[in-house]
């Protein structure tokens, strides 16, 4: 089914709302709450007749039956009361406001998601429908929704090399909107990966995915994607915690973790270490199992998911630059992770492929391993994704294409089997190995390598095309903007 349309239609009545200053994200949120209800009323009569949950009076009914202010006055009690209840319903309705003051475009809206049979969709044509929206809401730089947005071609290359089994668990401590989540789900549901007994079927649904999601908007769309694609149940519990993932080791260790933690400089909060060691601040975490004392939150958030690991368990992690190259706690951290954990894989990624501007990211992938005196890791392998790589989000976007040859070098059926594309005959290959020695004898062990020739710099015949030089030259400026903002906010 071409899900398009339906997207398309619901989409388009935001136009309309803009005008009384209902944004995008304002918008996919009532959206969010009325589809969830009029699926719970749908899910109510036969041939489910399931209990939701939902309180007598205010259900789907209660909304289709009022108009005017009535309506809106009931629509208000409505989300006050649902925020009220138990499970994912409650974390669905939490904080909820009515941002739809008009009540006839309220009604207009109500009348719209009341035209579609919800639970007769199939799980992937809402998810689709859903994904469609949230990436729409995405590309609204204003609202900043797109730093909880990864880009979905890189999450599925992430997962099809990681490669995830039925009947183990996934974790993100950031999750966002759950684009990890969804895309491991394809993944173990794909018929040309496995074929799902009843069991397997039933722990993907309930046991499988973990997160952690702070922003109780962000939580909300986390929570609805992963229910339209059939994680989870209306009434059972939710599957993402509102607590802050740093504040404490974790109370449960995970077969994979997939992640995108938020970027940005300081925490709002710092750490201390077993040593005892601290920086000043408001609130100290006393984290005994972290490695190093930083308010970096990058750094904190990779020796966190560390300790998520069984010791058989494997991450993947988005990361910026800072990470690969920064001094004092962050050498700390690389040789620890290089000691006790297999560091095996570093893709280098592009600017122009994140909804916030200029980012400079990579994607590290890593084994837990049992303690051990020995090393763990015995070679790096880098893929250099970035030298030369030209993306734009709207002329030259991102797509899994780009991606496949990463993938192919990566060999997920057996990595122990790769081969080098580089060598002193083919000096532009993008993919080569690193042995740890050489590593830990490079300046605060710095993972920061490339070895590329930049031919922008030298050849302007490989220069991209025009249009792709502007939209790089004002994503550019955007982002420099964005700084001098922030930081005239903290002189302010």
């Amino acid at each position: 089914m071409n899900t398009a349309p339906i997207v398309s239609k619901v989409w388009s009545f935001c136009t309309t709302l803009r005008d009384d200053g209902v944004g995008y994200g304002d918008y996919l949120e009532q959206l969010t709450y009325l589809i969830f209800l009029k699926m719970a009323d749908e899910y109510a009569k036969p041939p489910y007749n399931r209990d939701v949950g939902v309180p007598e009076g205010y259900g789907w009914t209660s909304l289709t039956t009022r108009r005017g202010a009535e309506l809106e006055a009931h629509y208000i009690a409505l989300l006050r009361k649902l925020g009220e209840q138990k499970g994912m319903l409650g974390q669905i309705f939490t904080k909820s406001q009515n941002k739809i003051t008009d009540p006839a475009k309220l009604f207009r809206l109500i009348d719209m998601v009341d035209g579609t049979k919800w639970a007769m969709l199939g799980a992937d044509v809402k998810g689709d429908i859903y994904e469609g929206l949230l990436e729409r809401n995405a590309e609204d730089t204003k609202s900043g929704a797109g730093q909880y947005f990864t880009p979905r071609a890189l999450i599925r290359a992430m997962v099809e090399c990681m490669r995830p089994e039925p009947g183990k668990t996934i974790a993100d401590p950031a999750c966002g909107t759950g684009g990890f989540f969804l895309a491991a789900h394809d993944f173990l549901t794909s018929s040309e990966n496995f074929a799902l007994d009843k069991a397997q079927k039933a722990f993907l649904k309930h046991e499988t995915f973990f997160g952690n999601e702070i922003v109780a908007g962000t939580r909300r769309l986390c929570l609805m994607n992963m229910f339209l694609h059939g994680i989870g149940e209306m009434t059972g519990d939710s599957l993402v915690s509102p607590a802050d993932a740093l504040i404490s080791p974790p109370s449960n260790t995970f077969d994979y973790v997939l992640a995108n933690p938020p970027f940005g400089k300081k925490s709002s909060m710092s750490f201390t270490n077993a040593e005892g060691e601290q920086e000043a601040d408001d609130l100290t975490y006393n984290r005994q199992d972290f490695w190093a004392t930083t308010s970096n939150k990058q750094l904190n958030f990779m020796q966190h998911i560390r300790t998520m690991l069984k010791t058989t368990g494997r991450a993947a992690v988005v990361v910026p630059d800072n990470v690969l190259f920064e001094g004092g706690a962050g050498e700390t951290i690389r040789r620890k992770l290089i000691q006790t954990t297999d560091l095996h894989t570093i893709l280098r990624l592009p600017t122009g492929i994140f909804y916030a501007q200029g980012v400079k990211a990579n994607v590290l992938f890593f084994d837990n391993r049992p303690a051990s005196p020995d090393p763990q890791t015995s070679k790096v392998w880098y893929y250099d994704y970035r030298t030369n790589v030209h993306h734009t989000l709207k002329q030259k976007p991102l797509t899994f294409a780009h991606l496949e040859d990463f993938i192919a070098c990566y060999n997920p059926a057996n990595r122990h089997e790769r081969q080098n594309t580089w060598s002193e005959n083919t000096p532009d290959g993008r993919w080569r190995a690193y042995d740890r020695d050489e590593i830990l004898a490079r300046d605060k062990a710095s993972l920061d390598l490339f070895w590329l020739r930049d031919a922008s710099t030298t050849d302007i015949e490989n220069l991209p095309a025009p249009e792709v030089l502007v939209e790089e030259i004002m994503e550019n400026l955007r982002s420099a903007l964005q700084s001098f903002e922030t930081v005239g906010k903290t002189l302010a």
